[in-house]
């Protein structure tokens, strides 16, 4: 009687971990189609291949109210060559009037600028994916998505996107090579959803519904991206950045020498897999990377900064997210501080 029982218990558990990892918008789906033509990321969709593609419209609200459409008309189209995968957004104004932008900078604050931005999840997981965008000024967005929802801004890859506004309307375009993005060969699916910010309407839209208390690039909530074709393997994925330093300075003291500072170094990027990536980095500099906001400290205990060095950055979530606010086993902002790194391999 034991074992029926154990042989009972396992497909219903099986069951619910099916039922469990669904998708909510699964029949909600954009198909994408191949184009030999050129596309010139302009904002102005002169090429035929814009004409030819298959819109996604009909957006839902999901603030104020996640229980209708959506007020403020836009409208994405998405095409791709051998290269990139193309997007263009109509994202058309509630009334004429100057739009709503704060900030000039990367990764801007989403909620006080209009903004298009739009989540990508090429392994179909629900769990790990990217983000892009951009606000109504052109300022770029990107970032990585782990645990289903969470952005890691941080990170920063090269794309090309361009904004052109109107009077009725603002256009944001864009190409995204696919070796910026990680993705599982052989698959015709993709999650994907687009939401737009208009905060002259006060209104927060997605393609999919999303509920209002869940981020607008959660992976649950995601539509389908369909291929015509399954995507080739994109190849050597190698991305090197070699790096030359000088300089000099001088003590005006009599007998006293000038220094002299060469440095040289390199950083070196190459995906395995689809879904493993080497890092490699000899005498790296970190000289360029973003600097940490001032923060005056009061109290006895340390103060927790976000990582910002490239070569930490891809997969972080797999370490830095253990323990707990203040306590964590691995935090890799102390690694190169007190001794300087001569070379370093990270295989994630």
């Amino acid at each position: 009687m034991k074992v029926l029982q154990y042989f009972f218990c396992l497909p219903v558990c099986l069951f619910n971990l099916v039922s469990y990892a669904q998708k909510k918008n699964s029949s909600i789906e954009l198909h994408i189609h191949k184009t030999t033509e050129r596309i010139t990321v302009d904002g102005e969709m002169n090429e035929a291949a814009w004409a030819q593609a298959e819109t996604a419209g009909n957006f839902f609200m999901i603030t104020p109210m996640d229980t209708s459409k959506a007020r403020v008309n836009t409208e994405v189209k998405m095409t791709y060559d051998n290269d990139n995968l193309c997007i263009i957004a109509i994202c058309y104004l509630p009334q004429k009037g100057p739009f709503m932008v704060e900030s000039l900078r990367r990764d801007f604050n989403f909620g006080k600028n209009d903004n298009f931005i739009f989540a990508l999840d090429p392994f179909n997981d629900l769990t790990n994916g990217y983000t892009f965008g951009a606000n109504a000024a052109g300022a770029q967005w990107d970032g990585m998505l782990y645990e289903g929802g969470k952005a890691d801004l941080n990170w920063d890859n090269k794309w090309i996107s361009v904004v052109k506004n109107y009077d009725d309307k603002w256009i944001f375009e864009a190409a995204i090579p696919f070796k910026t993005i990680r993705y599982k060969k052989g698959i015709t699916q993709w999650g994907i959803n687009f939401s737009r910010l208009d905060i002259t309407a006060a209104e927060k839209s997605g393609w999919a519904p999303v509920p209002r208390q869940f981020p607008s690039v959660s992976l649950a909530y995601t539509g389908q991206l369909v291929w015509d074709q399954p995507l080739p393997d994109p190849g050597l994925n190698l991305s090197v950045i070699p790096y030359v330093l000088g300089g000099i300075s001088k003590d005006y003291v009599p007998n006293k020498k000038s220094h002299f500072r060469r440095e040289i170094g390199a950083d070196a990027k190459f995906a395995v897999t689809s879904s493993l990536n080497l890092d490699l980095t000899v005498n790296p500099d970190y000289s360029q990377v973003e600097v940490d906001k001032q923060v005056t400290n009061l109290d006895r205990f340390e103060l927790f900064f976000p990582e910002k060095r490239q070569f930490f950055l891809e997969n972080n979530d797999l370490f830095g997210n253990f323990g707990f606010t203040n306590i964590r086993p691995f935090f890799s902002r102390r690694i190169g501080l007190n001794v300087p790194i001569s070379f370093g391999a990270r295989l994630s």
